[in-house]
């Protein structure tokens, strides 16, 4: 067994240095994760995180381990205009509705929660406190970065996985 351990650790030590290094020489940053580079993360860690980048900068997020977060990572990258609501909330719709399987009726959202609007389908990222909603599934939260995203007016992000996980 120490050598099955030994050899998964070697894999995945491999596969994430090998995938998640480098530069793209148009944009001299870091290539993505493989989706099945992060997927073994994922399994081993029950972590997914997630950038969202406007414009040089950056917001980084942990998303939750659920059947609608895992869902949401497979429409990365995700390039969506994101617009103010009830002065508390970003939102955009998403290209498609998300899975609802095994989520909760709802929840009751703090500030840098991301979350999933199943009757609309759309995006809500909190920067403000909000009360219980149902029909809010949570996919995660800002771990840094919130401030990028309470400004006022629309806001372009580019949500991908992080590269550095």
């Amino acid at each position: 067994m120490p050598l099955l351990a030994a050899s998964l650790a070697l894999i995945v030590t491999m596969a994430l240095g090998g995938l998640a290094t480098g530069a793209h020489a148009e944009d001299g940053g870091a290539r993505p994760v493989s989706p099945a580079a992060q997927d073994v993360l994922q399994q081993r860690t029950g972590v997914m995180t997630i950038v969202m980048r406007i414009g040089d900068r950056t917001v980084a997020a942990t998303l939750d381990d659920n059947p609608t977060s895992r869902d949401f990572v497979r429409l990365l990258p995700l390039t969506l205009t994101l617009d103010d609501y009830a002065a508390t909330e970003k939102v955009s719709y998403l290209p498609r509705k998300l899975t609802r399987d095994a989520s909760p009726a709802g929840v009751d959202p703090s500030i840098g929660d991301i979350a999933y609007y199943a009757p609309w389908g759309n995006l809500a990222i909190f920067y403000k406190d909000f009360g219980y909603s149902t029909g809010l599934i949570k996919l995660g939260a800002i771990r840094s970065g919130l401030e990028l995203l309470t400004t006022p007016g629309p806001v372009r992000v580019t949500i991908e996985r992080d590269a550095g996980s």
